[in-house]
């Protein structure tokens, strides 16, 4: 008999651009200032992709890079690449793939996951269950999106929001009593419509009219996706605590997507926890969308301790939300 594997942290990597967009510069290209743009989003700066030779695939790789790096884990190692995106390098053609080809990723398979902001929560979740079954030793998980690709830089609603960047976590089993415990998920396709990028798939494809129309951008409905948000969170992250009869007070942190500070602030108040429980990034890098979770993993990996209850929640287009409860374990090191 085999023994029950649970899916456990055990490196984390990370990469941002270096080509800085900060407020300033976008009160240059639309009516803004920096200082209504901090009140209402909480956001200073965001790392843009500015190189055109680059793209989605080339931050998951260097993301990667970073985690191998760090954990002395080999690229012949990895058994299985998923990568949360909703900015692929192509339509027909995975941005897995072309990772693994650039890695050397040879002895992977891979795939891609698109959920938008709650991207990387469904795939690693994904990726936690392809470890429980004992088929795979190591998986690496990947949340990274080149948002700047899809933003319309004339509409100031949603340019002052978005940024570029890439995450990744590498998943390997253990029977320690660690690592995912719990997810609930949930999806609901009546708001679709306020937060989406119209053109570029099978129902407006990409012609002369589709680009004159500038249905190749993302458009938001900013307070229809602020109220959803803030409650699809709030609650799901109270019944994955209920489910496994665990209070608030048993939270060591909280890792919320990064979509917006006063979101993730009413989130935070709604459960109970205080500020200081929190990690929050989003002043420096903006909404990465499917990278929000696995950024701040990297930037705070030396908070975390053996045995912290954490919770991962998130919502985006789809309208997809959801919250997952983890225990931490021990990162690699080299």
């Amino acid at each position: 008999m085999r023994l029950k594997s649970n899916a456990v942290i055990t490196g984390v990597g990370g990469f941002v651009p270096d080509n800085i967009l900060n407020n300033s510069d976008l009160e240059k290209l639309v009516d803004t200032n920096s200082d209504w743009i901090v009140s209402r989003t909480g956001i200073k700066e965001r790392r843009i992709l500015n190189d055109p030779s680059l793209a989605t695939s080339d931050m998951a790789v260097a993301a990667v890079k970073n985690l191998l790096d760090t954990t002395g884990v080999t690229a012949a190692e990895i058994d299985c690449l998923i990568i949360a995106t909703s900015t692929p390098d192509h339509l027909l053609l995975s941005t897995a793939s072309i990772v693994c080809d650039k890695l050397g990723l040879s002895n992977a398979w891979a795939t891609d996951v698109n959920a938008a902001c709650s991207g990387f929560l469904y795939a690693y979740t994904l990726g936690a269950s392809l470890v429980e079954s004992n088929r795979y030793k190591k998986v690496v998980v990947v949340g990274a999106d080149q948002n700047s690709a899809i933003i319309n830089y004339k509409d100031r609603n949603t340019c002052i929001l978005f940024g570029d960047g890439a995450g990744a976590v590498l998943l390997e089993p253990t029977t320690e009593d660690i690592g995912l415990i719990d997810s609930v998920f949930k999806t609901d396709g009546h708001g679709r419509e306020y937060l989406l990028v119209p053109g570029g798939g099978s129902k407006i494809p990409a012609t002369v009219d589709s680009v004159t129309a500038n249905q190749h951008y993302i458009r938001q409905e900013g307070r229809v996706v602020f109220k959803a948000a803030i409650k699809g969170m709030t609650e799901t992250c109270t019944e994955v605590l209920k489910r496994n009869n665990m209070t608030i007070d048993d939270v060591s942190w909280l890792i919320p997507h990064q979509a917006n500070y006063r979101i993730i602030h009413a989130v935070g108040e709604n459960l109970g926890l205080p500020e200081e429980r929190v990690k929050v990034n989003i002043e420096r890098y903006g909404n990465t969308t499917a990278a929000t979770i696995p950024l701040c993993l990297w930037d705070f990996k030396d908070d975390f301790k053996h045995n912290d209850n954490v919770i991962f929640t998130a919502f985006g287009a789809g309208f997809s939300w959801g919250a997952t409860l983890l225990k931490w374990g021990t990162l690699r090191t080299v």
